[in-house]
């Protein structure tokens, strides 16, 4: 494998950056779509219910059948 050769940054690079510059328009933009974000999860909901529905029907069924077993 070779060598990886490590970059200097001299003083002169890094002074010739400019510091980056904020748009507010884009920030105010941003905001008003995150707040007016509304997602919809009654499907989850309803998914919930019937798994709780099913859990406890088989629930009962395995009681059920553990009287004629035993």
């Amino acid at each position: 494998m070779s060598k990886k050769k490590k970059k200097r940054k001299t003083a002169k690079s890094t002074a010739t950056k400019k510091a980056p510059t904020i748009n507010r328009a884009r920030i105010s933009s941003r905001k008003t779509a995150v707040q007016s974000f509304e997602p919809d999860y009654s499907y989850v909901i309803k998914d919930l219910k019937r798994i709780g529905i099913l859990a406890g029907s088989f629930i009962v069924i395995l009681v059920v059948l553990s009287f004629f077993i035993s």
